[in-house]
């Protein structure tokens, strides 16, 4: 039985076809799909390999998580005249001596709690950026149906592109802080002059065009020869050029996230979507992400880049309309000539 079982496994069933090239997949979203079953193992060996890097980061959003939920006091409560539970929050107040409220107490604690994650993941985020470009390189192969060794090609990737990961890495651990601050001080300056509005507003869209910017950072790093300022300047300008596809990867590697949330605030387990989504991100949720975003950057680059580089090979992994059989009738040999 087990026999059986490797010589299937290394030579494949029998009466089965070999693979030809019009067995290839005829569009990205086959070509995703394909490569995701094939190259599933292999995204959770280099998920666990890559973990301890993020672990910093996932416990002190751990730490957030419990912050909020204890500061807010989240309760489920029961409507008297229908029976329907449902969330609410609870504040307590401040009263001042001649009695009146002076401001949320609980508001004022999560606000400090917000601020002080937001520093502590500084350097969390920080020491993410070369593990990134390790992942971008290998997940970045594996997309478009080439060859890459999790380990080997994952340091050589590191060793060659850690000081633009640090680069890309550094601006996104301070920006949540800096963006926090800005919004802030424009929302007390609004309150005064609504023309603040547009700095506050203009910032918060300039927060929200770098996250789609990361999509393509990692990826065009370990892609392409160019400046720090090269390559922040043509991934913003991609993020703009295909905004609505680049915001719903983004929001679809989300989706384990928002369902964590709903079954914390709607379900009222915050402890089981903490640990389901604790174990997500261990066996797989990073490499998967990066996964996404190189199959969603090979199909951009193919589009807006490689296009326009003589000699650059767009569209690998899909089947090319030239692709033909290995023998068509006028190419099979003659009686008596040789093969």
């Amino acid at each position: 039985m087990f026999g059986r079982l490797m010589n299937s496994y290394y030579y494949g069933k029998s009466g089965k076809g070999d693979y030809r090239k019009t067995d290839l997949p005829k569009n990205r979203w086959q070509l995703f799909w394909e490569m995701l079953r094939i190259r599933f193992t292999g995204l959770c060996r280099i998920n666990l390999m890559t973990f301890v890097v993020w672990l910093p980061m996932m416990i002190v959003l751990v730490m957030l998580v419990n912050s909020i939920v204890s500061v807010s006091d989240i309760q489920v409560m029961t409507d008297e005249a229908t029976g329907a539970k449902y969330t609410a929050l609870i504040y307590a107040e401040q009263v001042d001596e001649a009695g009146n409220v002076v401001v949320e107490a609980n508001t004022v604690a999560l606000q400090g709690v917000l601020q002080m994650t937001l520093i502590l993941l500084i350097p969390c985020i920080l020491i993410t950026g070369p593990v990134q470009a390790g992942l971008a390189y290998v997940t970045r192969n594996w997309a478009r149906d080439e060859h890459a060794f999790p380990w080997a090609d994952f340091k050589d990737a590191v060793k060659e592109n850690w000081k633009q990961g640090l680069g890309v890495s550094a601006i996104t651990a301070v920006l949540p802080f800096v963006l926090y601050v800005c919004y802030n001080f424009y929302n007390q300056m609004r309150m005064n002059n609504w023309f603040f509005m547009i700095p506050q507003m203009m910032t918060m869209m300039l927060g929200l065009l770098w996250c789609l910017g990361l999509v393509f950072m990692y990826p065009m790093m370990v892609s392409y020869r160019m400046t720090f300022r090269q390559l922040i300047k043509n991934s913003l300008m991609l993020a703009v050029a295909r905004l609505p596809m680049a915001a719903g990867v983004r929001l679809a590697t989300l989706v384990p996230t928002l369902i964590a949330l709903f079954v914390g605030v709607f379900l009222n387990g915050w402890l089981y979507a903490m640990l389901g989504l604790l174990l997500y991100y261990t066996v797989v949720g990073n490499a998967l992400t990066r996964f996404v975003y190189a199959s969603f950057s090979n199909g951009v680059f193919d589009r807006y880049i490689n296009s326009r580089i003589e000699g650059v090979q767009v569209n690998r992994g899909l089947a090319q309309e030239e692709d033909e059989d290995d023998f068509t009738d006028e190419d099979e040999p003659e009686d008596g000539q040789a093969q």
